[in-house]
């Protein structure tokens, strides 16, 4: 008798209906979105590292004056200190233009496929790799944490 906890929980299996070619697109698609995840965390930390560095150029404006050496000071400041990372924008508007425009479409696209094409259900493709690459009845390798006596949202009350 199979073991119902041996498989992917309800959320992560695939609908009837679904084909494994729309299961691999929507997994390419899920790809691209998490790789512009990692691209919108290096756009904050571009945001949070050049604002830290405006900051302590500023301190060194001020360490520099202190120093007696003002006419250096005065042009560091006046061409450095809060100055536009790009051509009228500072980087929280670069990062607020990201996050509203390319990443909110982005975002909202995949979303619509998952919903459309699969009842909503993510990392499907994943989860088929999950089940082709774990060691069925081995440890560490369950299906799902309530297979290892964890409760999980969705899996029912195997």
């Amino acid at each position: 008798m199979t073991n119902a906890l041996d498989g992917p929980d309800h959320a992560h299996q695939i609908p009837d209906g679904v084909d494994d070619a729309t299961v691999e697109a929507l997994g390419k698609l899920s790809e691209g979105l998490e790789t512009v995840e990692h691209a919108r965390g290096l756009l904050y930390g571009f945001h949070r590292l050049t604002g830290a560095a405006d900051l302590a150029i500023g301190e060194a404006v001020d360490l520099l004056r202190k120093a007696g050496h003002a006419e250096v000071a005065d042009r560091i400041d006046r061409d450095v200190v809060g100055r536009n990372a790009i051509s009228g924008r500072w980087t929280f508007q670069i990062v607020e233009d990201y996050d509203d425009g390319y990443y909110a479409a982005l975002r909202a696209a995949e979303r619509e496929a998952r919903v459309t094409l699969a009842d909503g259900r993510r990392h499907l493709y994943e989860a088929g790799m999950k089940e082709d690459r774990r060691t069925h009845g081995a440890p560490h390798h369950e299906a799902t944490p309530a297979a290892v006596g964890e409760t999980v949202p969705g899996h029912g009350d195997a």
